[in-house]
């Protein structure tokens, strides 16, 4: 069941983004893109294209150098601390890690998420509102875990942590999801049953939702619209079902193969990203 108050989804857009570290590394590339909101996007690219930069760009955990970043109705290029940290509070984060607390409960791991709109005094006593936990039971409830509730999140399995990972982002109520590499350590079963999740969230709550991958199955089958990252620049930006094997080895550089797929366990082996 999808909240009566779920919010409205945000859009992004970017116009002519820059981001260069402190090393000098271009991490993209005056890469301009056009999100509108309810979009499901799968940005592909290997490590080091440039995918996981623009992921946490937006999120306004890496600044811009030049060019314009507009998340919602916020410029983020020029937006300061206190309203990145704002705006994070709006952006569900999901990552490949997990980022649980493995002594805490399930709900207590969800309840992370409600952190951005709960006075501090309330966190510290762990004092959270019915409301915060029924938004929480929800979430839970969306990817299949509700049953979960009070196990410890340690001794779940890596899939059922990752879907307390969805919910803990659920829970924050957020205008956009942003995934990073959210399957690369699942089996494939289990990755193809926590990409489900992420495409469902989108269709029925209407919610932006970026996804890194490096897969091109995964990519094809459960994007919309897919965004390709080569050193930083995009080489590729259309539909998802459609993209050839020849536009995959414009994105990777060289000619695609097992590996490339979710079976392919050499790409683990490599450590691609």
């Amino acid at each position: 069941m999808v909240a009566e108050d779920a919010p409205t989804p945000w859009g992004i857009a970017l116009e002519g983004v820059t981001v260069r570290y402190p090393n000098g590394t271009v991490g993209l590339n005056n890469v301009s893109l056009d999100i509108p909101p309810g979009s499901m996007v799968a940005i592909v690219g290997l490590s080091g294209s440039g995918k996981s930069t623009l992921i946490r760009t937006i999120n306004g955990l890496v600044p811009v150098s030049s060019g314009v970043l507009r998340v919602g109705g916020a410029t983020v290029s020029a937006a300061r601390p206190g309203a990145l940290r704002a705006l994070r509070g709006e952006i569900g984060m999901v990552f490949q890690g997990f980022n649980l607390a493995g002594r805490a409960s399930v709900l207590q791991n969800v309840l992370v998420g409600r952190l951005a709109h709960t006075p501090l005094w309330r966190t510290l006593l762990g004092a959270y509102r019915p409301a915060d936990r029924e938004i929480a039971y929800e979430a839970l409830d969306s990817v299949g875990i509700l049953h979960k509730l009070y196990a410890r999140a340690s001794d779940l399995s890596g899939g059922q942590q990752q879907r307390v990972a969805i919910a803990r982002a659920l829970a924050q109520q957020p205008k956009i999801v942003l995934a990073d590499e959210p399957v690369a350590s699942l089996d494939p079963p289990t990755a193809h049953g926590v990409m489900r999740d992420l495409r469902r969230i989108n269709t029925e709550r209407d919610l932006t939702v970026l996804v890194n991958l490096h897969l091109l199955d995964l990519a094809r089958e459960y994007g919309v619209r897919m965004i390709g990252m080569r050193a930083g620049e995009v080489v590729y930006d259309g539909p998802a079902a459609t993209a050839t094997d020849r536009d995959f080895e414009r994105i990777y550089g060289r000619a695609i193969g097992a590996a490339d797929s979710l079976g392919g366990d050499a790409s683990r082996e490599r450590g691609v990203q």
